[in-house]
Order: structure tokens, then sequence, then C-alpha cells
């Protein structure tokens, strides 16, 4: 339109407020109408006349997002690491899991007893998924059922809450170290986050140093972010610690244990527990029918 009339703006518009026929002809007015702006139009750029008053909109919008978020954001990121911590401690702490470990070698060697292996130390780790396929001479009790039904020097009902506690651990940790989906909680999807926080930090401080320039129009803006920028700063060399700590730990309990193992062995012992209960139950309920059909033969011999 403006490439038809030729005229420079502020001209043309002195010659329609004139009604200057000499400058405009009626083509060239005819045009002028059809791009007249709506009065829906002319709201919406008297809104983007309002934001272009204020320099880099864009980035300080994007500022303030991140400090509306930042807070729950860093607290469950906190949360996540401080699980993995304490999950590593409890699993390597655990002394109730070493009593288990320590029943099963006396188990081991009472039943290599006579042989090289039956005064062993020591056994790997894989071992404890072999207690289940050791069985019994009627082939209805495993090893792993005996172990839930020892009480030596100390009673292995009474590990069951530890034990599953443990296991709890064990599943945050395997997540974390497999990279599994079914927690939130990955180590690589944490570094990640980590990075995310630190990139918005910088978005801050270049923000901030952007804004000296802005005049008053800022000074409300830039007291309020240098408040949030030193919380800020503060929590993330924090996360950054736990994240390396935790890192550390989950390295170490590789070392330590093999998790996966742990973990499989643990979900076994409890399900063997919950199997001898069963079983338990189900000889109480044959042993109580036995002695019904008992009493009824008594009476017809005394007849």
């Amino acid at each position: 339109m403006l490439t038809k009339i030729k005229i420079p703006l502020p001209d043309m518009l002195s010659a329609v407020l004139a009604l200057d026929s000499s400058v405009l002809d009626i083509d060239q007015v005819e045009n002028l109408i059809k791009f007249c702006p709506t009065k829906e139009e002319m709201q919406l750029l008297r809104f983007f006349l309002e934001l272009m008053k204020v320099p880099r909109i864009e980035a300080k919008l994007r500022v303030f997002g991140f400090k509306i978020t930042f807070a729950s954001q860093a607290e469950d990121l906190k949360s996540c690491l401080n699980k993995i911590n304490a999950a590593t401690k409890e699993v390597k702490e655990s002394a109730k899991l070493r009593q288990i470990m320590q029943t099963i070698l006396t188990l081991g060697n009472a039943l290599n007893q006579g042989t090289a292996r039956g005064s062993a130390v020591g056994f790997k780790l894989d071992s404890l998924l072999k207690l289940s396929d050791t069985r019994a001479r009627n082939n209805k009790m495993t090893l792993m059922h005996y172990l839930c039904k020892v009480d030596a020097h100390i009673s292995l009902i009474s590990i069951i809450p530890e034990c599953t506690f443990v296991l709890e651990s064990c599943w945050i940790l395997l997540m974390t170290l497999f990279t599994w989906k079914l927690p939130k909680i990955e180590l690589k999807t944490l570094a990640e986050e980590m990075q995310a926080a630190d990139k918005g930090l910088k978005k801050v401080v270049q923000e901030l140093v952007a804004s000296e320039n802005d005049g008053a129009i800022s000074l409300g803006f830039r007291k309020v972010l240098k408040e949030f920028l030193d919380i800020a700063e503060a929590e993330v060399r924090l996360l950054a610690s736990l994240h390396k700590e935790s890192g550390g730990n989950a390295d170490s309990l590789c070392q330590y244990f093999v998790t996966k193992i742990l973990i499989l062995f643990m979900k076994t012992f409890i399900k063997s527990r919950e199997e001898n209960e069963k079983q338990a139950e189900a000889d109480k309920k044959k042993l109580e029918k036995d002695a019904t059909k008992e009493v009824p033969l008594a009476k017809k011999d005394n007849e």
C-alpha cells in the first residue's frame, strides 16, 4: 500500500487531516481505508507498544519464570539427592542385613561340612540367588524357606521391617544406577536438572548486568532480582555438593554390593517368609480338620 502511494507517512496523514485531494486521489484513499486497523488490532498494537517500553522484555519474562519455579524445582532435586544418599547409607550400614548374610554363611558351612568348602569365611554375592534353587529331600522346602525359619542368635522375623526399608532403598539405587523409568530418580536426569539450574542462573546474571543501563524503569526489578540471585546461588552450590556426593555414593555402592543381586535376594527372602506363613496356616487348618474327624470316631468306639 505504501509503495503504491509513494508519499512519506507524515505527509500522507497531513493530507488526510487537511482533506487535500491534490496530494491523495480516490484510489489512494480507498487503499488507505482497506488497511485501516480494526478495534481489536489497535488494542493488540497498544499491548505491544506497552511491552516495548520495557527494555529486553522477553529476557525479563524468562528470568521471572525461572524465579517462580526455582524454589519448588530446587526442593524436588534436593529431595531426590537426599534419598539417594540416605539409601546408600542404609544399604551399606544395615546391621541386620549383615546378620542375614552371616546366617547364610553359617548355613552354607553346615551343608558343606566335611568338604573343602565347609569352612568358608565368605561367599560370592550371586550365591544369594541360588538359595531358592537348593531344595530339601521332600522337594517342598527351599534353603530360602529354611533361612526364613531359622531363629538362632537373631530373630529373622524382626529383620523384616528393616529388610523392607532396605528393599525400598535398593529400588531407589537400582533405578538410579541402571536408569530404569519406574521412579523419577535417575542420575542422568538429575545432572540435566543441575545444568538447567546453572544455565538459568547465568541468564539471571546476564539480565542483571544488562539492566544497569535501563534507568528508573528497572530499579525495582534489579533490587528484587539481586536478592533472588544471592539466595539462588547459595542453593545451587548446596545442590551441586549433594549431586557430587550422591554420584560418589552410587559408584561406591556398585563396588560394595551388586545392587541388582541384592534387591532380587531381598524380594525372594520376603516372598519366602510369606510362603512360610501361608504354609503354617494351612498346616494348622489341616490339624484342626483332622482333630474334628477323630472325635466322632472316638464316640463310636465307646458305644
